[in-house]
């Protein structure tokens, strides 16, 4: 790097080429670690090749090279997953069994539901049935009930604590 910020472009030349190796085994091997698709890899060597370009004046001669390089290439390699979001590729194959079999019912009888609701006192049993059971949203159980919707999330928020406690009970007994 010394010979090239001198202006020696043949060293300058075979410097970039012999970073662009380099760069692709540590790019490849670290999106691997983390889960991600060693396709990109190449995107991230060549912005980094064109950030140390750029950069390059911006480097210490006093201090090491490979820290200078390291910093660059995960600073472009964070940039680069940044712009493309986290997308974990798994082929689905593996999962068709999984994903055809019918969803297990787990709701109770109506009976067993009405019992529980009615433990709570009137007004959040209103609320949470209109919720939980209807699936009416809070400002159409606010407007239903004649409540402000602060009121409703506050019943409700009552309400379901009332019940996992009184659930929590019933598993220790």
């Amino acid at each position: 790097m010394r010979s090239a910020l001198d202006g020696d472009e043949t060293a300058y030349r075979r410097l970039l080429g012999d970073l662009a190796g380099l760069l692709r085994g540590w790019i490849r091997r670290e999106l691997a670690r983390q889960g991600y698709n060693v396709a990109d890899a190449e995107d991230i060597v060549q912005e980094t090749l064109i950030a140390i370009h750029l950069k390059r004046g911006t480097w210490d001669r006093e201090r090491p090279f490979l820290p200078w390089l390291r910093a660059i290439s995960r600073h472009k390699m964070v940039d680069n997953l940044r712009r493309r979001g986290r997308r974990i590729v798994i082929p689905i194959e593996e999962f068709a069994e999984v994903l055809a079999a019918p969803e297990p019912e787990e709701s109770l009888p109506a009976d067993a539901l009405d019992r529980h609701l009615a433990q709570l006192p009137k007004g959040q049993e209103k609320v949470v049935r209109a919720i939980s059971v209807d699936g009416m949203s809070i400002a159409e159980t606010a407007q239903h009930l004649m409540m402000k919707e602060g009121a409703v999330r506050v019943a409700l928020h009552r309400g379901l604590t009332a019940l996992a406690r009184a659930a929590r009970r019933a598993e220790t007994t």
